[in-house]
């Protein structure tokens, strides 16, 4: 207890400070009706009894807390947590007031004729058990309610964080689409099909109007299919081989099931764009970009051929897509670089 457990979710240890002392005062006064001037008497030794037992429960009963907590981490696991965690709350309860009460009832007097007349050892356990259910159901209450209430608070942070980081990544993308290289590479690729092939230069309007068009209706989106990402991918590959012909290389083999699976909007526009800005595409270097499917991810792998120039970052990059994954799953982007390839894996995230 030197610090705050990340389990318990903060300091408690003034709220213990506080919170053991005033309990083990008030429980006589109200469980036993006890009294400092007139029968029954409220005494040092009862006192001390009661500090012993509600120090010992709410000591014991936070450590349950920690304890069935780790054990079920997870949110959809809350009902099952709190119904394990209560069963085994209530045994330790039950345990420690009896135990301790048969050890420390001689030490505190309850049961003493002369200053308790009519009070029976049934009443005095009875009234035991009252007091240390209610002091476990109040370390519940104290717990489980900041718990829940720090949950809710990272909850909006984090929704809010995607947000940003979403929009970010969409603005980001689509500026990159907007820009002046990105449009005179594209119109003076366009120029130059449309006297030599008619019909492809007309294909290629039509894909890049897809690719804005998909930017745009992705802009309020957290997660997309991965069918209709590729769909895209597919038109801003076309536009691509366009520009660099042979030069390029881009394969995708992708099987029929995984096309369910959902991916963040952008991040394969976001891959293929990386690969093509910082890698050599030429005639003596040709770059080959695979798109697959592999152990529930899905792989974008190109041949290292690193541009010798420095080139500004976009702000977007890997940083970035890690950033929107780590809001939508617990598994990571993975980066590899060898000699040979550079790979990025990403997370299929179930529907």
């Amino acid at each position: 207890m030197r610090g705050p457990n990340n389990k318990i979710g903060f300091d408690d240890r003034l709220v213990m400070l506080i919170m053991i002392p005033v309990a083990a005062f008030l429980i006589p006064v109200v469980f036993f009706g006890l009294r400092f001037q007139r029968p029954p008497y409220f005494t040092e030794r009862i006192y001390v009894t009661t500090f012993i037992m509600t120090a010992t429960l709410w000591i014991g009963s936070r450590y349950i807390m920690i304890w069935s907590r780790n054990r079920y981490p997870q949110f959809n696991s809350v009902k099952r947590r709190l119904l394990v965690q209560s069963i085994v709350m209530l045994i330790y309860t039950l345990i420690v007031t009896n135990t301790l009460g048969y050890f420390l009832h001689e030490y505190c007097g309850l049961n003493d004729p002369e200053k308790y007349t009519g009070r029976t050892i049934a009443d005095v356990i009875i009234n035991s058990n009252n007091a240390a259910l209610f002091c476990t159901l109040t370390v519940v209450a104290i717990y489980e309610g900041i718990f829940f209430m720090n949950n809710l608070k990272n909850s909006i942070e984090e929704k809010e964080m995607f947000k940003r980081e979403s929009l970010k990544a969409q603005l980001q993308a689509l500026k990159t689409q907007v820009n002046p290289h990105f449009l005179f590479n594209n119109l003076n690729t366009l120029s130059s099909v449309i006297p030599e092939n008619p019909k492809q230069a007309v294909d290629f309007v039509q894909q890049l109007s897809k690719v804005y068009r998909h930017i745009l209706d992705v802009k309020d989106d957290q997660r997309i299919s991965l069918n209709d990402e590729l769909e895209v991918l597919r038109a801003y590959a076309f536009l691509l081989q366009t520009r660099f012909g042979d030069n390029l290389s881009i394969s995708i083999n992708v099987p029929p099931e995984k096309l369910k699976k959902m991916i963040v909007p952008l991040s394969l526009q976001i891959l293929m764009e990386n690969a093509i800005k910082h890698n050599i595409v030429s005639a003596d270097k040709p770059l080959r970009i695979e798109v697959f499917a592999e152990n529930g991810r899905l792989v974008v792998s190109n041949n290292l051929q690193k541009k010798n120039q420095v080139i500004e970052s976009t702000g977007i990059g890997l940083d970035n897509l890690r950033n929107r994954y780590k809001l939508m799953s617990d598994k990571k982007v993975e980066v590899s670089e060898s000699e040979e390839n550079f790979t990025v894996s990403i997370p299929l995230i179930e529907n």
